[in-house]
């Protein structure tokens, strides 16, 4: 039994035996958090009695997927060993201890279509994070926060049509941390906020999912769910340090936090910045974009000695990164981009970058 188990799920290296699931190493310990409904053992190391055995062999992972994911609604995130950790424990939860996709019901904070609430903001200038009301109407097609609980009018509105949520708990330093970026006259705003309950953050995360979805069906009404969930949310493709020069060459270079989230490769002072101190379309080979290794002879400047220089129609773009391993990575990044044909609603944001004062 144990042979045919371990073909059938990879690396099956713990098992929850009062729930008849084999779990990887990482979630082995989420599902101890839960340990009234949950009990954990290694399936090599431990000792298992014959009717622990015949009970893990009489339901396994697709009988309880069955039974605990009755009801998921297409836009709930579904987590991979790849996650954070927060999402991770909030699925095992959601769907073992509060059995919230058995019940409609249950859904209600992430599937109503409003939410309101309050969450920790950092603040834009002195990065104090202080408690904002935060509402999100999928009626009005927006997100907005108030700087005061009585306020009539909101601080931010920020539209469904470019809102995007992703956690960053190594970069805002704290476990619940979640960025949300949207668009202000074309450009990146950045917000980062967090709730000391889990629950609490990956509820909002799913209702901002929720609203995307919605709105997506509208704005593409022959697409699959299929094609508009990968749209709903997005992690950013990389992110680190670079240096970087100015668009004369001759200026020193300049070491800066670099995110690319699609085609946009944005660059900041510091990683909690709120707005990009610049921005660089990152178009498709079909329209004369190149990646390449390196800098022109003639550089200057530059502290750090892997060089990348980015090729556009207008002009190049020369970055430099510490170490070779940060080369090759973002090199295969920006690679990953330009190798991918530009859509149509992406040459009006190329055509926006060039003309762009």
């Amino acid at each position: 039994m144990w042979l045919v188990l371990f073909f059938l799920f990879p690396d099956p290296e713990w098992a929850s035996y009062t729930l008849g699931v084999f779990v990887c190493h990482s979630c082995s310990g989420l599902h101890r958090n839960i340990a009234q409904i949950s009990k954990v053992k290694s399936v090599m190391l431990d000792p298992w009695s014959s009717s622990e055995v015949e009970f893990m062999d009489s339901v396994g992972n697709n009988a309880a997927n069955t039974k605990y994911e009755q009801i998921v609604p297409a836009f709930y995130y579904r987590p991979t060993h790849k996650d954070c950790t927060l999402l991770r424990d909030q699925w095992i939860r959601a769907k073992y201890e509060r059995k919230e996709f058995l019940c409609v019901e249950k859904q209600e904070p992430y599937s109503a279509g409003y939410r309101e609430g309050f969450l920790w903001k950092r603040g834009r200038d002195n990065g104090q994070y202080l408690s904002r009301k935060f509402i999100l109407s999928e009626r009005e097609g927006v997100l907005k926060y108030f700087n005061k609980n009585d306020a009539r009018e909101p601080k931010a509105i920020m539209k469904i049509n470019s809102l995007n949520a992703t956690f960053q708990p190594a970069k805002i330093g704290t476990t619940h941390g979640l960025q949300i970026t949207y668009l202000k006259d074309n450009s990146t705003r950045n917000i980062f906020v967090y709730h000391e309950e889990g629950k609490e953050m990956v509820d909002w995360f799913n209702a901002i999912r929720a609203a995307r979805f919605h709105y997506l069906q509208v704005a593409f009404p022959g697409a699959s769910t299929s094609e508009l969930l990968p749209k709903l949310t997005r992690n950013y493709i990389k992110e680190g340090y670079m240096e970087k020069t100015g668009p004369k060459h001759t200026e020193g270079f300049k070491k800066r936090w670099f995110t690319m989230d699609d085609r946009r490769l944005m660059y900041f002072k510091d990683p909690l910045d709120a707005y990009a101190r610049g921005e660089v379309f990152i178009g498709s080979k079909e329209n004369s974009y190149v990646v390449l290794p390196g800098l022109p002879p003639s550089t200057q400047g530059n502290h750090w000695q892997f060089g990348i220089t980015i090729v556009t129609p207008d002009r190049k773009f020369l970055f430099a990164c510490e170490t070779e391993e940060d080369q090759t990575d973002w090199i295969a990044a920006l690679q990953t981009v330009i190798n991918r044909p530009m859509l149509p609603q992406e040459y009006a944001v190329e055509a926006y970058f060039k003309h762009k004062p």
